[in-house]
């Protein structure tokens, strides 16, 4: 049981895929979900009383099918009554359970009800809900509303599988209807809307299921696919995000043009890439994809500033930093835009010699929309003191200075450390190939990427952190240690598509 816990739809969504890329299977917390179901029921009631499984088409009916087989061996008189049709069952461990049940005709009745009208009043000792659980939305159709009609008519005791039917599980909405459930069994920890629709939950049980502790605080592919955007086919230009990135000197070129190319990778429709004159020309002949602006000198000073704003303005996020150098008026200028940007109240990733500009954090001089991707040598000039060794005392060493500047902090190594003040996630992809010069620019339009198209900080550094690592780790299961940060470009759109393509090497270092 996990105390004093709430996890979203999302949340709930990210653990299981994380456990999945673990090693603990779908399959496996389906079964210990309606085992434990079965298990409660059990607790209350003796064998040879009556229960009556409502159970939908998805992974929540799967739940109710487990506990229909469970309380079948525990001697329960159990009818299990599919809400739809079994064709639309298209998840695969959904089905097994389901053509499992099917093979028990002598234990348990099973009933499939496409139509409502087949939905009765029917009564029974106990009426177990699992038609629909974390993540429904909108209001109840037929024969879902039906289904709830008919468990609310009935007067034996109704346990309710992770969430009543008919709640949505992060507000506590009720959908139309909802199942006025005795009891609610919720998995591994509570949901919010379940407290604030007390009414229709009875007693609140969290059950644990068998997620490991380590599928929440490392990061993992359901980071990754929390993050993807569905496009509608009546997309335009720009609808899926629009960055500035502020960067280059007369030296450095391709740092901003890495983080151009990155984000375009991540899927954002439009990058501007603001750098000094003869730097742009650069950058513009690097690839045709880039499209600079060019700013008159040799280096960003503040004179450029309110030519700087209008693109501000219409940017959807700023990245600032990339081969900035440290040229003195560069410094003041980037303070001025990061205060700007602040202003504005754009979503804004600080990398590389912009986190030089800012110098020791002694106040929240960032909004909760912004990103901070040090190294231990650039955290040591923003905390005042170089990172612990010690993973733990590192881990709250970066909660601190997130939670003291007011921006996420990403502080990259061996293990990526990644909190907004509050929560602390973990990474463990990449490898020393990883080295080279420019990867920390990969990652930093990976992440500005995601910003620009509208993805919440935090979860844009977390799941940024775990592509372009796995990035890194597949360009090396190609090349060995002999990579280039372009190497780690091309796998973008493999990682995002698939995030469990990347297979979890960290295990190879536990042994």
């Amino acid at each position: 049981m996990i105390l004093n816990l709430q996890i979203t739809s999302a949340d709930a969504s990210i653990l299981d895929k994380n456990s999945e890329y673990m090693g603990v299977s779908t399959l496996q917390l389906m079964e210990n979900a309606g085992r434990s179901v079965a298990d409660l029921v059990a607790a209350r009631f003796g064998a040879g009383s009556s229960v009556i499984i409502y159970s939908g088409t998805g992974r929540n009916g799967g739940d109710g099918m487990v506990a229909a087989r469970h309380l079948a061996g525990k001697h329960f008189k159990v009818t299990l009554r599919l809400v739809g049709s079994s064709k639309t069952i298209t998840d695969p461990i959904v089905r097994q359970n389901w053509l499992a049940l099917k093979s028990m005709t002598a234990s348990v009745n099973v009933e499939e009800c496409g139509d409502s009208s087949l939905l009765r009043k029917t009564q029974s000792d106990v009426l177990v809900d699992a038609v629909l659980g974390t993540g429904a939305k909108g209001k109840l159709r037929q024969p879902l509303l039906r289904a709830v009609q008919a468990i609310n008519e009935s007067a034996g005791f109704k346990v309710a599988v992770d969430v009543p039917t008919g709640i949505d599980s992060d507000t506590g909405d009720v959908l139309g209807e909802a199942v006025r459930a005795n009891l609610t069994a919720t998995f591994h920890a509570t949901k919010p809307g379940l407290s604030k629709a007390r009414d229709f939950c009875g007693e609140i049980n969290v059950v644990d299921i068998g997620i490991p502790p380590e599928a929440a605080t490392y990061v993992g592919p359901g980071d990754v696919e929390a993050v993807r955007i569905r496009r509608s086919p009546q997309a335009h230009k720009g609808d899926y995000g629009r960055l500035l990135v502020i960067g280059g000197d007369e030296t450095f070129s391709g740092a901003p043009a890495l983080v151009a190319l990155a984000a375009y990778r991540t899927g954002t429709d439009l990058v501007f890439v603001a750098a000094p004159e003869k730097t742009s020309l650069a950058i513009s002949s690097i690839s045709p994809n880039l499209i600079t602006l060019k700013l008159p000198g040799q280096n960003l000073t503040s004179k450029h500033v309110p030519a700087l704003r209008e693109h501000i303005v219409r940017a959807s996020a700023v990245a600032v930093g990339p081969g900035l150098g440290a040229n003195p008026k560069t410094i003041s200028a980037v303070r001025r835009i990061l205060t700007l940007v602040r202003q504005l109240k754009r979503p804004l990733l600080v990398d590389a010699d912009a986190l030089k500009a800012v110098g020791v954090i002694r106040s929240r001089v960032f909004h909760n929309s912004t990103v901070l991707t040090p190294h231990a040598g650039e955290f040591s000039t923003i905390a005042g003191k170089a990172p612990s060794i010690d993973l733990s005392v590192r881990s709250e060493e970066v909660k601190a200075i997130a939670n003291r500047s007011g921006g996420i902090t990403l502080l990259k190594g061996d293990t990526d450390v990644i909190s907004d003040g509050t929560v602390v996630k973990l990474n463990r992809t990449g490898n020393p190939g990883m080295t080279v010069g420019g990867t920390g620019d990969v990652l930093s339009g990976i992440i500005s990427g995601l910003l620009a198209q509208g993805i919440d900080a935090f979860r844009a550094a977390v799941a940024g952190a775990f592509i372009s690592g796995a990035c890194g780790d597949l360009a090396e299961e190609e090349l060995g240690y002999h990579l280039t940060p372009t190497d780690i470009l091309e796998h973008i759109p493999k990682v995002m598509n698939d995030p469990m393509c990347h297979k979890p090497i960290y295990q190879k270092r536990l042994t």
